[in-house]
């Protein structure tokens, strides 16, 4: 369905009953991440499936300002209105991740528990966010520049999906490529811009005012995801931390079956051990 908010059209898919799952994905990505899950999760919760602004069949809009991560997480909120849900628990993945801490830390009353897998809450220091916006600058001209074949050769090489490299078969490389495909170079330019790690606002200093059960996931190769993940553990309230053996950024490409079972689990139970 399209569901309009504030100007935009975004495109969103409701599925099963239970308690309400939104699910956000990655860069690059689209509500299709999660298909894998669709059935299973579905059983058991009313799955919220959303096309985040900018990606998948969701409008990209010229105007950068409308990317913003406050903006994106209010039109969030006003999709939840119409959907008639006051209350969800949020899964989200990298980019999708940084969207789904940024709603809780905004709108925590709309939280039931959070789930941030391979995330961060931005970058504490000055100079790094001015380096990674210039960076995400570049890269966003690179994009409208070379266009999205080219731009899609380049990212799936990049040293943080290599271990998909290795593990995945080419059936699901394949599915994952034409899922990028499916962008449009002005929507993924305009989110670096927009809603990128360096221009995002930093919410170091707020996760310890957030008092929601919340379960980070890292997988064992991505270091700089794992660190990031435990020093969240330690100030978030109520965490749990799991990392994950042989998996890189992407957990749910490169271990989707036990993903899979660890989001049931600790949402049903509330647990992430015994699976």
């Amino acid at each position: 369905m399209q569901i309009k908010v504030n100007g935009i059209n975004y495109h969103v898919k409701t599925i099963g009953e239970g308690e309400p799952l939104l699910l956000l994905h990655g860069f690059t990505g689209s509500l299709q991440t999660w298909s894998p899950f669709i059935n299973d999760w579905s059983q058991f919760f009313k799955l919220i499936l959303v096309d985040i602004i900018g990606h998948g069949e969701t409008d990209h809009p010229e105007e950068v300002d409308r990317y913003s991560m406050e903006h994106v997480v209010h039109d969030l909120k006003q999709i939840l209105h119409t959907l008639n849900i006051n209350k969800v628990h949020l899964l989200g993945y990298s980019m999708g991740g940084r969207v789904a801490l940024s709603f809780s830390i905004l709108y925590p009353e709309y939280v039931l528990s959070l789930i941030l897998e391979s995330s961060s809450p931005g970058l504490e220091l000055e100079k790094e966010r001015l380096a990674r916006i210039d960076s995400d600058i570049v890269l966003a001209e690179r994009i409208e520049r070379a266009g999205i074949h080219e731009f899609v050769d380049y990212w799936e090489k990049i040293p943080l999906f290599s271990t998909q490299q290795q593990r995945l078969s080419v059936e699901r490389k394949q599915a994952i490529r034409q899922e990028r495909l499916g962008n449009s170079s002005s929507g993924l330019a305009n989110s670096l811009r927009g809603m990128g790690t360096g221009v995002q606002p930093s919410w170091w200093d707020r996760l310890d005012r957030f008092q929601k059960p919340v379960l980070l996931l890292a997988g064992e190769d991505d270091q700089k995801f794992c660190v990031i993940g435990q020093k969240m553990h330690k100030l978030f309230p109520n965490s749990k931390i799991l990392i994950i053996k042989d998996a890189g950024h992407a957990i749910h490409v490169e271990q989707p079956e036990f993903f899979g079972k660890i989001i049931k689990n600790y949402l049903i139970n509330g647990q992430v051990g015994g699976i």
